[in-house]
């Protein structure tokens, strides 16, 4: 059996989504997987230096690994009237060069803040030190991502949803706000791509059917930061079933992203989703 080495953050929702791999519900008869956890911009920068075969990764980074790395269609997560939020002290109004912490350059809200907010002295954090940075007046705002959204500190406020940043930059249409997804390495062989593919979107979509059964799990063996109200909460939000399989709603989100990030010039080439995912329909073709 050949390894594929599988990078996910240790949030409540990526963890989810990957268990059923890690506790035997779903595996594959060609492939054995290898899984690390870390925090997303740690997996973002290793995205950049190819270090994993399979990567979680912030959408927002993706034109930068397009050419090393596929996307994969499922283990997503977006937000819909929801997402990071923009955090200050209370009674506090910001300057246009306010300072405010941010949970990593190559983030999908680090790339919406910054088109936002041009003039604000960016400082990045790992997100669990975002709130206290706040609190201790280092820095002026920070933006809160992950389980941080829902509770924190009484002697803060919320400025800005990044929701509405994105609802603005959007256009007219009515799009999903697309936070982050899989890549996969495209020197694997493509066959071993597509069955990387099949077994995470089929832990998906059982940890989904199980939803109930594999929370419980996870608390008990506390692997999870939250208590298991907010962890339905949590999950609701970002390991639903529109994570098991990306719909064309969300595609079009996607190629949104890309083409408001190439507009404003963060990126050098504008891509688009459609062509970098995994050709599935590769086997069904060689099979005929």
């Amino acid at each position: 059996m050949k390894n594929i080495s599988v990078a996910h953050s240790p949030d409540a929702d990526d963890i989810f989504m990957y268990s059923a791999i890690n506790l035997g519900w779903v595996g594959s008869e060609i492939l054995r997987f290898n899984s690390k956890a870390d925090d997303i911009e740690t997996l973002n920068k290793s995205a950049l230096r190819g270090e994993f075969d399979a990567s979680a990764i912030s959408f927002g980074l993706y034109p930068f690994i397009w050419q090393d790395y596929a996307l994969l269609r499922t283990a997503v997560s977006f937000g819909n009237g929801y997402g990071p939020k923009l955090i200050k002290k209370k009674g506090v109004n910001l300057k246009p060069n306010f300072k405010v912490a941010l949970s990593g350059e190559y983030t999908t809200n680090a790339l919406l803040f910054k088109i936002a907010y041009p003039n604000a002295r960016v400082i990045y954090k790992n997100f669990l030190d975002i709130e206290s940075a706040v609190l201790s007046g280092e820095v002026d705002a920070g933006v809160l991502i992950h389980e941080s959204i829902l509770e924190f500190s009484s002697e803060l406020c919320v400025e800005r949803e990044i929701w509405d940043i994105w609802c603005e930059l959007r256009g007219d249409e009515s799009l999903p706000l697309p936070l982050g997804g899989m890549a996969i390495r495209r020197s694997l062989p493509l066959t071993d791509a597509i069955e990387c593919e099949k077994i995470l979107t089929k832990a998906v979509k059982i940890a989904y059917d199980n939803k109930n059964l594999l929370s419980k799990m996870l608390l008990e063996r506390n692997l999870v930061r939250v208590d298991d109200k907010k962890l339905e909460i949590y999950l609701n939000l970002y390991a639903n079933d529109s994570s098991i399989n990306m719909d064309e709603t969300q595609i079009k989100a996607l190629n949104r992203l890309f083409e408001i990030g190439f507009e404003r010039g963060f990126y050098s080439a504008l891509i688009k989703a459609e062509p970098n995912f995994i050709p599935s329909e590769y086997l069904k073709s060689r099979m005929s």
